[in-house]
C-alpha cells in the first residue's frame, strides 16, 4: 500500500477552474478504491472552506513569510482526507483561485504559492504534527512546481511525481521575485529555476521531480517538440526516459445519463430514443426555436484561443448558413465573450450563448446537444470529448492531444468495423472546421448510422480505474529510484 500525498490546487466540488480539478476529484478516489492511503492538500479558499464539514485545525506551520494553518476534512461525498492550507491575507480572497476581479494574475502569485509549496513539503516530511508521511508526493501543474525543488534538498523525502496538465501556464515570474522569495541562489540557473532570464515554478517540478506524467499519450509526445512545447520541449526532451503520458479517466458516477440527476431525463445505450427529450428542454432553456431536423451541436469551455474559439468565430459566417443550431456556455476573454454576444444577437435562431460556468448546465448540454464541438490548437487531455460520448453526443474534434488519443475519426474502414465515435480534423483552420461539420451533418442524415456511432461513444470505457493502475506503475518505478538514491 502507498501513502500519497496529492498536490494541488483546485480540486472539485471545492474549487475550479478547469480540468485539473476534476481529476483532483477522481484520482485520488479511483487510487483510494485501489486500497492506498490518499490524502490531498490545498490551499484554503474561502469557496472551500464553506463547503466542508467538521474542518478539524491540526497545526502551524513555519514557512520563510511567516506561518499557515493546518486544518482537515474529508472531500465531500467521498472518504478522502482533505487538508487545507491557510495563510493570512494570501488565500483568503473571493473569486478566481490565481486572477483579480480584472482578469489578471494576482500580484502575490509567486509568494501564495511559494508558501503553499513550503507547507506542502512540511507535510511530505512529517513536520507538521500529523504523525503521517507519504511515500509519494503528486504534484499538479505550475503552482506545486517548487515542491520538488525543496525536498532536493532533503535525502530522506518521498518519491516525487509532477503531472503536467497544461503546459502553457508556467508560473513566470521576474528575479526580484525570485529574490524576494529567499530562494537559494544555486537555484539561479539554467539548469534549474532560470528560464530566459526569469523564474520559473514549472520548471522546478520538470527538473527535480523523480519522474513526470501529463494527461494523455499524444500530449506527452506532442510537448517534446517545438510546436508545442512552449519553449520547455528540449527539457522535456532530455528527460523522455522518465516522461509518461496517462490519459485521464472520467467519473463514471457524476457522468452517468443513466443516473443523472441534473438532467431532463436519464437514458442509455438501450434507450437513446429519450435523449430527443433533453435536447427538447436544452433548446427552451437557450431559447432557441424547436426545429427538431436541425441537429444541435454544443461547446463548453474557456473562450481562449487555445480551445479554437477564433476558428469557431471565423467559420460562423458560413456555419449559420447550414441547418443547425449552437449552444455555448463559457468564458474567457473579454473580445470573444463580445464577439459570441454579437453573434447571438444577429442570428437567435442559431446561435446561444451563456456566458459563465454552471455546472448543471453543462450536464445539460452533453445530454441534449447532438453533437460536441471542440476545435482546440492544443488540448492536453480533454475531458468533454469523453463525456460527449458517454452522453451519446458526438463529438467533432481536432486531432491534437488527448482528443487525437480518445475519438475515433469516422471513416470508411471505422464505420465498416463499427469503431467510429466522432469526427476527426486536422488543420487549425476555419476551412477545415466547416468541413467537419458538414461530414457530421451528412452522418447525421442517415439516421440508423448515426445511431451506431452513439453506441459506439457510450460503449467506450474511459473509467479511471485503468489509469490508475498506470499511475501506480510509475509510482513504484519513482520510490524504487528514490529507494537506489537514498541508499
Amino acid at each position: 500500500m502507498h501513502k500519497i500525498l496529492f498536490a494541488t490546487s483546485e480540486v472539485h466540488p471545492l474549487i475550479k477552474t478547469g480540468g485539473l480539478a476534476d481529476v483532483s476529484a477522481s484520482l485520488p478516489q479511483a487510487l483510494k478504491n485501489s486500497g492506498h492511503d490518499v490524502r490531498i492538500i490545498l490551499p484554503a479558499y474561502p469557496e472551500a472552506l464553506t463547503q466542508l464539514e467538521e474542518l478539524e485545525k491540526h497545526t502551524e506551520i513555519e514557512t520563510d513569510f511567516g506561518s499557515v494553518s493546518l486544518v482537515q476534512s474529508r472531500l465531500p461525498g467521498t472518504d478522502v482526507p482533505v487538508y487545507l492550507v491557510a495563510a493570512a491575507g494570501l488565500f483568503d480572497r473571493p473569486g478566481n483561485p490565481y486572477l483579480d476581479t480584472t482578469g489578471k494574475p494576482w500580484t502575490d502569485n509567486a509568494e501564495r504559492f511559494y508558501r503553499f509549496a513550503q507547507a506542502v513539503t512540511a507535510v511530505s516530511l512529517n513536520k507538521a504534527s500529523l504523525e503521517w508521511r507519504p511515500d509519494i508526493l503528486h504534484c499538479n501543474d505550475w503552482q506545486t512546481g517548487m515542491v520538488p525543488v525543496l525536498l532536493s534538498t532533503y535525502k530522506n523525502r518521498p518519491a516525487t511525481i509532477f503531472t503536467i496538465h497544461n503546459l502553457a501556464y508556467q508560473g513566470l515570474f521576474d528575479y526580484e521575485t525570485f529574490h524576494s522569495l529567499k530562494i537559494p541562489e544555486k537555484f539561479w540557473h539554467p539548469d534549474a529555476l532560470e528560464y530566459f532570464g526569469q523564474f520559473s515554478f514549472i520548471k522546478g517540478g520538470l527538473i527535480f521531480a523523480d519522474y513526470i506524467t501529463t494527461v494523455s499519450p499524444g500530449y506527452a509526445q506532442e510537448i517534446q517538440t517545438e510546436a508545442y512545447g512552449c519553449g520547455l520541449n528540449g527539457l522535456l526532451k532530455s528527460r523522455h526516459e522518465n516522461l509518461f503520458g496517462i490519459l485521464n479517466g472520467i467519473d463514471e458516477a457524476t457522468w452517468n445519463p443513466a443516473i443523472d440527476s441534473l438532467i431532463t431525463i436519464p437514458y442509455t445505450a438501450s434507450s437513446i430514443e429519450y435523449k430527443p427529450v433533453n435536447t427538447s428542454s436544452l433548446r427552451q432553456i437557450f431559447a432557441l426555436p424547436n426545429k427538431p431536423a436541425f441537429p444541435l451541436i454544443g461547446m463548453i469551455g474557456r473562450l481562449v484561443e487555445q480551445k479554437g474559439i477564433d476558428l469557431f468565430l471565423d467559420a460562423l459566417p458560413e456555419l449559420v448558413k447550414l441547418p443547425l443550431q449552437f449552444v455555448l456556455l463559457g468564458a474567457g476573454e473579454a473580445k470573444f465573450e463580445k464577439a459570441l454576444r454579437e453573434w447571438s444577437s444577429r442570428h437567435p435562431d442559431k446561435l446561444s450563448t451563456r456566458i459563465g460556468y454552471d455546472e448543471g448546465l453543462a450536464h445539460r448540454i452533453e445530454a441534449g446537444a447532438d453533437m460536441f464541438l471542440m476545435p482546440s490548437r492544443f488540448e492536453p487531455c480533454g475531458l468533454n470529448q469523453m463525456y460527449s460520448m458517454r452522453y451519446a453526443t458526438i463529438p467533432i474534434v481536432r486531432r491534437v492531444g488527448g482528443l487525437g488519443d480518445t475519438v475515433i475519426d469516422s471513416n470508411p474502414q471505422s464505420l465498416a468495423t463499427d469503431t467510429a465515435t466522432g469526427i476527426v480534423f486536422e488543420d487549425a483552420s476555419a476551412k477545415a472546421l466547416i468541413q467537419a461539420v458538414q461530414r457530421a451533418l451528412k452522418l447525421y442524415e442517415d439516421e440508423p448510422l448515426w445511431r451506431q456511432l452513439q453506441k459506439n461513444g457510450m460503449h467506450k470505457d474511459f473509467s479511471w480505474q485503468h489509469s490508475a493502475r498506470q499511475y501506480l506503475e510509475v509510482y513504484r518505478l519513482a520510490t524504487a529510484s528514490t529507494a537506489r538514491k537514498s541508499a
